[in-house]
Order: C-alpha cells, then structure tokens, then sequence
C-alpha cells in the first residue's frame, strides 16, 4: 500500500478514533460518576484522558511503517 494512502486512512481513523472515544467516554462519566465527588472526576477524566493513546499507538505506527516492497510502490 502506497505510504500516502496509508496516512491518509491512518488520519481519518485518528480523527475517528478521537471523536468516538472523547463520546464514549462522557457518555460512561455521565452514566456512572453522577453522585462522585471532584477527585473521582479528575481522575476519570485524567485516566480517560491518556487511554486513547494506546490504540492511537498503533494507528500510527501502523502508518509510519515502511513498505515492504519498493516495487510495489513504483506508479
């Protein structure tokens, strides 16, 4: 696959990802911390915060990997 088209789906499911994640994640803060105190909020939110790094991760070093044949890029 050439390296554009792998960024460029790499961006769009980035994107994705975010904007799936930051909706799920309030939906489950909204749903569950209702009655909790600020303390409990901010390590949600700081937890939740830093989770979505981790599949992010892998979108973009999936990305930035090199192809692995170079005829296979050739136009």
């Amino acid at each position: 696959m050439p390296v554009r088209l792998k960024k460029l789906i790499g961006t769009f499911l980035l994107v994705t990802l975010v904007c799936v994640y930051a909706i799920v994640a309030t939906i489950f803060a909204v749903a569950l911390l209702g009655n909790s105190g600020p303390w409990v909020h901010l390590l949600y939110f700081f937890g939740t915060g830093f989770l979505w790094v981790l599949p992010a991760m892998f979108i973009i070093s999936w990305m930035e990997k090199a192809p692995k044949n170079k005829a296979e890029n050739s136009p």
